[in-house]
């Protein structure tokens, strides 16, 4: 639960096995015509055997520089956002920078085949020197962040690794099935800040969704939202759907809609109101009784478009 969250807690029950208890609650390709090896030691392998790819790193970030790369009277070079970062005084002789730049490493550059960073990720491309930053920007396979919302949790990784990550370090319930039918209850309604619940976790047709369940103020409104994201790339995102639907004493709302992918951060998904949103007045009136307690019960369903 986010800081200054209520007591909420989530009933989980699955068509699949006959349960119910409570939890806490708490790419765009690149445009550039990329080569692809699996061999890095040959002609495009120039950057390990000839030291290029190393006078190429800032000495100061270690990241790799792009034009325009400065140097200092006595020739070592950094990169433009380090020049403003050391007060143009050169790190290694502590000589003013001024504004000499190095064209002939930047022309060196030019001819230098490099594979993609997220190599050990599964991308086997090579690019020219000054299109790798632009393919790595949008390259599928590069790491996801947590979509872990109730903290700003730093880890990134590919999906076996977050899924792992989720279940041991956030402590996410983990269930298999494409249906699921959940009662959530809250205590004192009427106090509704800013807060994030615990997400669920499907794995469904082979692959990952997370279930998100929250309050939240819209303007001066407290409202309730529900919606589903999918590990995974957006590519893959639109081949599903899911519904989640809500009501009671003869009313209903019902969502429907295309799973967003994890790539697009929770509060992206949030603000654009991409899910099942249910106003504050009207989740008292699903839940009965004396309007003191919240009990909202919400099935849903994924499937898989042909």
């Amino acid at each position: 639960m986010a800081p200054g969250g209520g007591t909420f807690k989530e009933v989980l029950e699955f068509h699949s096995t006959i349960s119910e208890y409570d939890v806490a609650v708490k790419s765009e390709s690149s445009s550039t015509v990329a080569k692809t090896t699996t061999n890095l030691g040959g002609k495009n392998g120039v950057y390990s055997t000839n030291g290029v790819h190393e006078l190429l790193e800032c000495p100061v970030c270690t990241s790799l520089m792009y034009p325009p790369i400065h140097q200092c009277p006595n020739g070592h070079t950094l990169c433009s956002n380090c020049k403003v970062r050391v007060h143009n005084c050169c790190p290694t002789c502590r000589y003013d920078l001024g504004n000499i730049r190095c064209l002939a490493l930047e022309k060196v550059a030019e001819s230098l085949e490099l594979p993609c960073t997220y190599q050990s990720f599964g991308c086997h491309d090579i690019f020219p020197y000054y299109s790798k930053l632009k393919h790595e920007q949008h390259c599928r396979f590069r790491p996801y962040n947590c979509p872990y919302a109730g903290s700003e949790c730093s880890i990134t990784g590919d999906i076996p690794t977050l899924v792992a990550h989720l279940k041991d370090d956030h402590k996410v319930d983990m269930h298999d099935g494409c249906t699921f039918n959940h009662r959530y209850v809250k205590s004192n309604p009427h106090e509704v800040e800013n807060a994030t619940w615990m997400l669920t976790v499907f794995n469904c047709f082979g692959r990952q969704f997370c279930l998100h369940f929250e309050a939240f103020q819209m303007g001066t409104a407290p409202v309730y939202m529900a919606f589903l994201r999918f590990m995974g790339d957006d590519n893959d995102a639109k081949k599903f759907s899911y519904s989640l639907e809500v009501g009671a004493n003869g009313r209903k709302l019902i969502w429907q809609g295309i799973p967003r992918s994890i790539r697009d951060s929770h509060r992206k998904v949030r603000d654009s109101q991409d899910g099942l949103i249910i106003q504050r007045n009207l989740a008292l009136y699903f839940s009965g009784g004396d309007r003191q307690e919240l009990k909202l019960r919400v099935t849903g369903r994924i499937w898989k478009e042909e």
